[in-house]
C-alpha cells in the first residue's frame, strides 16, 4: 500500500517566517541601529574614542576581572558539581536549588547584599579588614566577588549534567590497574569534563564582562581604579556623549560576538571529543 506523501510545501513555512520577523524586531534591528550609529562617527573618531585611556582602563578591569572570576569558578564549579553530583549529605537537594539563585535574583539586589556583607563593617568584611587589611567594598575586588556571584552557576550546571553522565566503570578499571586517586582525577575524569569546563567558563566570562548591576553597587565606580565599561556607558550617556557611549558599546558587541563564537566552538569541540575522544586529544 503506497504511503501518503505529503504536499510540497511553497516557500517558506510560517513558524520560519515568524522566526525571523520576530529576531529582526527584538534582535538584529536593535543591534543594526547600534551599528549604524557608531558607524556615523567615522573610522578615526571611532578609534579615538574607543581607545581613549578612560576606556582602556575599564576594558582592562572588566576583562581582567571576568577572566579572573571565570578561573575562580572554573576551579570551585566543578568541586561544587562534583559534591552536588558525587556526595550524599544533608540538604543536597537545597543547596541544589539555589546554585541558580544568581540566575533568579535581581542583580542590583544582589549588589547591595554583597556590598553590605563586604563592607568595613560587614559580617565578612570587618574580619578582613582586621585580620588581613583587606579592603573589599569599593575595590576592585569587590567587583572580583561580584562577578564570582553572578557567574558561578554556569559552570556548576555545565559540568553536572556530564558529570551524572561518566561512568563509574571507567575510574573502576583504572583503580584495579594501580591507578592512584588523583591519577584517575586527572587522567580519567577531568579530561571528561574539560570541554563542559571550558564552556561554562566561557559562557561565565561572558556574562560577568556585561554585568552591570551588582557590580555598581559594590565598586566606588572610579576611573583607573575599578570603573567597569558598563558603568563608563552610563556615565557617558549621563553627561549627553552619545558618540562616546555608542562607540564603547559596539566595542562590546565586537567582544560579545567574539565570546559568542568561542563558545560555539567549544561546544563543537566537546561534541566530537564525546563522539572520537581519541582523536581530540
Amino acid at each position: 500500500m503506497a504511503q501518503a506523501v505529503p504536499p510540497r510545501q511553497r516557500g517558506l513555512s510560517w513558524s520560519w517566517r515568524i522566526t525571523w520577523l520576530y529576531l529582526t524586531l527584538v534582535l538584529f534591528v536593535p543591534l543594526g541601529a547600534l551599528a549604524l550609529k557608531a558607524s556615523a562617527v567615522g573610522p578615526v573618531q571611532f578609534w579615538e574614542l574607543a581607545t581613549t585611556p578612560e576606556a582602556l582602563a575599564t576594558y582592562r578591569i572588566s576583562f581582567g576581572l571576568s577572566m579572573l572570576a571565570a578561573l575562580v569558578n572554573g576551579l570551585f564549579g566543578v568541586v561544587v558539581a562534583w559534591a552536588l553530583v558525587r556526595c550524599q549529605f544533608p540538604g543536597r537537594r537545597l543547596l541544589d536549588s539555589l546554585i541558580d539563585l544568581p540566575f533568579a535574583l535581581p542583580t542590583a539586589v544582589a549588589g547591595l547584599a554583597l556590598a553590605a556583607i563586604y563592607s568595613t563593617n560587614g559580617w565578612l568584611g570587618a574580619p578582613l579588614q582586621a585580620l588581613f587589611g583587606l579592603k573589599v567594598s569599593f575595590t576592585w575586588l569587590g567587583v572580583a566577588i561580584a562577578m564570582v556571584f553572578i557567574s558561578l552557576p554556569f559552570v556548576v550546571r555545565s559540568v553536572e549534567p556530564v558529570l551524572e553522565a561518566l561512568e563509574r566503570d571507567q575510574e573502576e578499571a583504572a583503580w584495579c590497574l594501580g591507578a592512584s586517586p588523583v591519577q584517575t582525577l586527572t587522567k580519567v575524569v577531568l579530561p571528561q569534563l574539560m570541554p563542559a569546563i571550558l564552556s561554562g567558563m566561557a559562557q561565565g566570562y561572558s556574562r560577568a564582562v556585561g554585568e552591570y548591576g551588582s557590580v555598581v553597587m559594590i565598586s566606588s565606580n572610579v576611573p583607573f581604579k575599578d570603573l567597569i565599561t558598563p558603568t563608563l556607558i552610563i556615565q557617558k550617556l549621563e553627561e549627553y556623549d552619545f558618540a562616546s557611549a555608542t562607540v564603547i558599546g559596539m566595542v562590546m558587541l565586537l567582544f560579545s560576538l567574539l565570546s559568542l563564537l568561542v563558545i560555539n566552538g567549544l561546544q563543537v569541540w566537546g561534541r566530537h571529543w564525546e563522539a572520537n575522544p581519541a582523536q581530540s586529544i
